[in-house]
C-alpha cells in the first residue's frame, strides 16, 4: 500500500481560519465596512414603520423604494472614506461587499418588496469565533441583503472560516402583529413579532468571550434568541437585557461592553438595577447625554434615534473610535481610561447607525475566554 503522500497529508490539515473575533474588544486586524452603493428607502412595511416616529413614519411609507438624494448619500460617502482611511492608518484590513442595485424588486410566493442597502453588515451577520452566522432578518426589504457579501463568505470559506446561515424565515403576515401598536410610557412591553419563526438581528446582540448580550426587540423574538443559544450550545451563555425603550431595535445604542469588566449603558433604556446579576462585578459606565444635532435634516431623516454617541468601534481594549461631533462622550471616555479617536459618520445616520453598525469584525487577535465567575 503505497504511502500518503505529502500533498495527502497537507490536504487533510485543517486550515486556519482567517475569521477569529470572540469578543468587542480584543485587538482589531480585520473588518468589513458597509457600502453606500445603490442604497434605497426601505419599502413601506408595519415592521419599518413600527421603530418610527409616526410622523416620519408616513414620510418614509411615501418615500418607500425610492433612491436616497444624492446629496445624502455623497455626505456620508465622504465621511465613510474618511473612516476607512482611518482604520487602514491603524493597520487594520478593510473589505467590503459587492456594489449591487437595492431598487431591484424581489419576492417569495407570499409577498415582493424592492431593496434597502449594505450599509451594517453587523446587522445581518454575526461572527461568534471561527464561524460567521447569516441572521434570519425580519424587513422583508433586507431578505437577500447577505448576498452583496457572498464574495466575502465564499472567499473565508474557502480559507477556513466556518459559515452558517440561520433558516430562512417566510416573512409572512403571521409574523407581524396586524393591530400592533407602539407602546406608551407605564404599559407593559409589547412587540410587532409573533412567534410564528425564529427572527433576529446580529445588531441585538454583543459578545464578551463566553457571554453573549442581547435585547428583544421589534426585530428579535424569543425563538430567534432560542434558535441562536441552541446553535452555540453549552459552551456558550446568552443573557438578556431589558430594555426601557418602547421601540427598541438593536443592542449598540443600548448596552456595550468596551473592555473586559466594563460596559456602556444608555441611561434612558437601561435600569442599571435590573441588569443581569452577572454584570455585578462589572463596572457599569452611564453614557452622557448626547451633544444635540444642528443640522435639521440630519434630525428628521436619521433611523438610529439620538443616541448614537454610543455606536462606538473598540480599536482594542483602550483606543475607540468616537464620533467627534460628541464631545461629552470623547470627554467621559477619557476620564473612564480609555484612548477615544474622533471621526465624523454622522451623515451614516440615515443609512443605519454608525461606526459598530457600519462594521463587522472578523479577526481580532485574542482568544475565547471567559470573563464573569
Amino acid at each position: 500500500m503505497a504511502a500518503p503522500s505529502a500533498a495527502t497529508d497537507k490536504a487533510a490539515e485543517p486550515l486556519a481560519s482567517p475569521v477569529s473575533s470572540h469578543n468587542e474588544w480584543d485587538p482589531l486586524e480585520e473588518v468589513v465596512v458597509g457600502r453606500l452603493d445603490g442604497a434605497t428607502i426601505p419599502s413601506k412595511h408595519p415592521v419599518v414603520a413600527c421603530n418610527l416616529p409616526p410622523w416620519a413614519a408616513r414620510l418614509q411609507g411615501l418615500a418607500a423604494s425610492c433612491r436616497y438624494p444624492r446629496r445624502m448619500v455623497e455626505e456620508a460617502q465622504r465621511e465613510l472614506d474618511q473612516f476607512i482611511a482611518l482604520l487602514r492608518s491603524l493597520g487594520i484590513t478593510v473589505r467590503r461587499p459587492d456594489a449591487v442595485d437595492h431598487g431591484q424588486r424581489f419576492g417569495t410566493p407570499d409577498w415582493s418588496s424592492h431593496g434597502f442597502c449594505n450599509t451594517c453588515p453587523r446587522d445581518s451577520m454575526l461572527v461568534i469565533g471561527d464561524e460567521i452566522i447569516e441572521t434570519p432578518m425580519a424587513w422583508p426589504c433586507r431578505y437577500f441583503e447577505t448576498h452583496s457579501y457572498r464574495t466575502l463568505l465564499k472567499d473565508y470559506f474557502r480559507r477556513g472560516a466556518r459559515w452558517t446561515a440561520a433558516p430562512r424565515p417566510q416573512l409572512t403576515d403571521a409574523l407581524f402583529k396586524a393591530d400592533f401598536t407602539v407602546p406608551a410610557d407605564g404599559e407593559p412591553m409589547r412587540y410587532i413579532l409573533t412567534e410564528f419563526e425564529p427572527v433576529f438581528d446580529a445588531a441585538d446582540f454583543v459578545r464578551a468571550g463566553r457571554d453573549l448580550f442581547v435585547t428583544r426587540s421589534n426585530v428579535t423574538n424569543e425563538m430567534g434568541i432560542s434558535w441562536l443559544r441552541r446553535h452555540l450550545g453549552s459552551g456558550y451563555r446568552i443573557h438578556e437585557i431589558e430594555s426601557r425603550c418602547r421601540a427598541p431595535m438593536h443592542i449598540d445604542t443600548t448596552f456595550i461592553p468596551l473592555s473586559p469588566g466594563k460596559a456602556l449603558v444608555n441611561p434612558e433604556y437601561i435600569d442599571v438595577d435590573r441588569l443581569p446579576d452577572i454584570l455585578k462585578s462589572w463596572d457599569i459606565l452611564v453614557a452622557p447625554e448626547p451633544n444635540p444635532i444642528d443640522e435639521r435634516l440630519l434630525r428628521l431623516t436619521s433611523m438610529c434615534g439620538k443616541w448614537l454617541n454610543m455606536n462606538v468601534l473598540m480599536v482594542d481594549d483602550k483606543r475607540v473610535i468616537v464620533e467627534r461631533h460628541h464631545t461629552d462622550m470623547l470627554r467621559a471616555l477619557e476620564r473612564w481610561g480609555f484612548e477615544p479617536i474622533p471621526c465624523d459618520l454622522m451623515h451614516y445616520a440615515p443609512f443605519g447607525g454608525s461606526f459598530h453598525c457600519a462594521t463587522l469584525d472578523i479577526r481580532r487577535r485574542g482568544t475565547l475566554e471567559s470573563y464573569f465567575p
